[in-house]
């Protein structure tokens, strides 16, 4: 296979016989779990994805930049918001990507259409802001439609006799909604999203991420290409030299990978310890590492190695969540406690697993090939009614993911991987090396997510 600079990106397939990290597999790991554990987490689909290196050129030419807009952006389904973020009919939001902005706005009670950002009869752009509207007007000279998309009134119409009004309709883009998600794609000849997304909806139906409010939602202008972003979000195997501090009890190179067709995830094990590590934590002192608590400190959690640190921080963790998920937890097992369950679904949703929260989205800086937009959601839980989603904060040039208290003990681990983005655009376009390899195992959904991309920029 071919990307569309003409560099080898390796051929697909199953290999089972890769070789893994050496300590305790996910799958052993889940044995010991003190519930049941869900069917979604049992499930393995390693691949085999090739070894060749994977070209530069997606990271620093423009020329590829290029591609992804005519052949990506504007072909293929991607996340806009939560529908808890346009809940009443004129509810909208714009949906900027790759130099081209959308509407996406309540229209009816139960519908939710999208149409490109521009007016029909000199392209302003009708919404510079998310809002409400009883019409779609543009402001410059006052051309309107309906929430429905059709033509409502022309200003001077005698002078546009020409203008047919079921021809002035604004073009619709495809929207589907998915666990209380509003997807969006702008090719009128796309796939229906329910085959797009595939198997996916299925694992997730354990989670119901649909009953969850957005909580939180902090978003940063980081100085690197999107994909430079996103990738230092889909492996675990920096752990060791980015967040050492985690390693006494995250489980980073055992963790497990799994590759389907449009959606790919991988599950680090907490309450475990890293095989990077040159000794061996105790319970207890992966129990400080985890609360951050320092060897002259009293723990808050003293264990004896008799005491499962795994096991006894799970349960900590149901109590922390039982006022706002009710009994629930007592049904939810160590592992979805504990462990980081990252799905991406292609090419920039990352959506995680049970009780995590998180969820990423990662897109180009407007039309800057050079910059990226990364963004962090809470998805909680919660009983009664459901809480108002938080605004996006947007946080400034010259702070850190540490100007976010929201983020909690995540900040320092989002500012670890901050120092390095611009970091490897900086190497990537300095090197001489045309291409950057790839672990087989660890690091195969960073090349799934390549190879997706060769993929779609192959095609017509």
């Amino acid at each position: 296979m071919e990307d569309p600079m003409g560099n080898s990106t390796g051929n697909g397939g199953d290999r089972p016989d890769a070789p893994r990290s050496p300590g305790i597999s996910y799958q052993q790991l889940l044995d010991t779990d003190t519930h049941d554990v869900p069917v979604v987490l049992r499930l393995e689909s390693p691949k085999y994805l090739g070894s060749a290196d994977v070209s530069i050129d997606r990271y620093i030419s423009r020329e590829w930049h290029e591609l992804e807009k005519s052949k990506l952006w504007s072909r293929v389904w991607q996340y806009v918001c939560r529908e808890e973020e346009i809940p009443v009919v004129g509810d909208h939001q714009v949906y900027n990507i790759a130099g081209a902005s959308y509407l996406i706005i309540r229209s009816a009670e139960d519908t939710i259409q999208a149409y490109p950002n521009a007016c029909l009869h000199r392209g302003r752009q009708l919404k510079d802001y998310d809002g409400r509207c009883s019409e779609i007007r543009c402001p410059f000279h006052g051309f309107a439609w309906k929430l429905d998309g059709s033509l409502q009134d022309i200003p001077a119409q005698w002078d546009f006799d020409h203008v047919e009004a079921e021809e002035f309709s604004l073009p619709e883009c495809k929207v589907a909604t998915w666990a209380g998600f509003v997807f969006m794609n702008p090719d009128p000849d796309a796939e229906p999203f329910e085959d797009f997304l595939g198997e996916m909806a299925e694992q997730f139906e354990v989670w119901d991420l649909a009953n969850r409010y957005k909580q939180t939602h902090i978003a940063k202008i980081v100085p690197c290409n999107w994909k430079i972003a996103q990738e230092a979000f889909c492996e675990a195997f920096h752990v060791n030299a980015t967040h050492p501090q985690v390693m006494p009890y995250l489980g980073d190179t055992n963790s497990q990978v799994d590759v389907w067709e449009n959606f790919a995830r991988v599950i680090s094990p907490g309450g475990t310890a890293s095989p990077n590590l040159d000794w061996t934590p105790t319970q207890d002192q992966m129990m400080r590492a985890m609360l951050d608590v320092r060897d002259d400190q009293d723990s808050p959690m003293p264990l004896t190695e008799e005491q499962s640190m795994r096991a006894i921080a799970a349960s900590m963790s149901r109590e922390r969540w039982r006022a706002v998920a009710g009994d629930w937890v007592d049904r939810i097992s160590d592992a979805e406690m504990m462990d980081s369950i990252d799905y991406t679904l292609f090419p920039n949703f990352h959506p995680w697993g049970a009780f995590n929260r998180i969820v990423y989205r990662f897109r180009p800086n407007g039309d800057d090939h050079r910059t990226a937009i990364m963004e962090v959601i809470f998805l909680a839980p919660f009983l009664g009614e459901r809480p108002p989603p938080a605004q996006i904060k947007w946080l400034e040039d010259f702070e850190t993911f540490s100007a976010a208290p929201e983020l909690g003990m995540l900040a320092k681990v989002f500012d670890q991987d901050l120092f390095n983005m611009p970091r490897v655009q900086t190497g990537l376009e300095s090197t001489r090396k045309p291409g950057v390899t790839l672990g087989n195992y660890q690091e195969s959904k960073v090349r799934w997510l390549n190879n997706k991309l060769d993929e779609w920029l192959e095609r017509p």
